[in-house]
C-alpha cells in the first residue's frame, strides 16, 4: 500500500500509481503548476479589469443592467 493508491479509485493505471509511489515529487510539482496557472489567470483578469477605461466599465454596467430585465431578443412564445 502506497500513499497514492487512492488514484486507482479515480481511474489511474497501476503503472501511474507505481510511478507516483516511487517519485511523489511529481505529484507535488503537478499541484504547484496548477496553482501557478490559476494564479496567473486571476492576475490576467485583474490586469484586464484594472486597466479598463471608465467608459468601458460604464458600457459593461449598462449591458448588465439592460440584460437583467425582459429579454427583448428572446424568441416569441418562450417562458410561458
Amino acid at each position: 500500500m502506497g500513499q497514492f493508491d487512492w488514484f486507482l479509485k479515480i481511474g489511474a493505471t497501476p503503472q501511474a500509481v507505481a510511478v507516483l509511489n516511487d517519485q511523489p515529487i511529481l505529484f507535488t510539482i503537478l499541484i504547484v503548476v496548477l496553482i501557478a496557472v490559476i494564479l496567473e489567470c486571476v492576475l490576467m483578469w485583474y490586469i484586464h479589469y484594472a486597466t479598463m477605461k471608465p467608459e468601458q466599465r460604464a458600457a459593461k454596467n449598462k449591458k448588465k443592467k439592460a440584460g437583467t430585465g425582459d429579454n427583448k431578443n428572446a424568441a416569441p412564445g418562450r417562458g410561458r
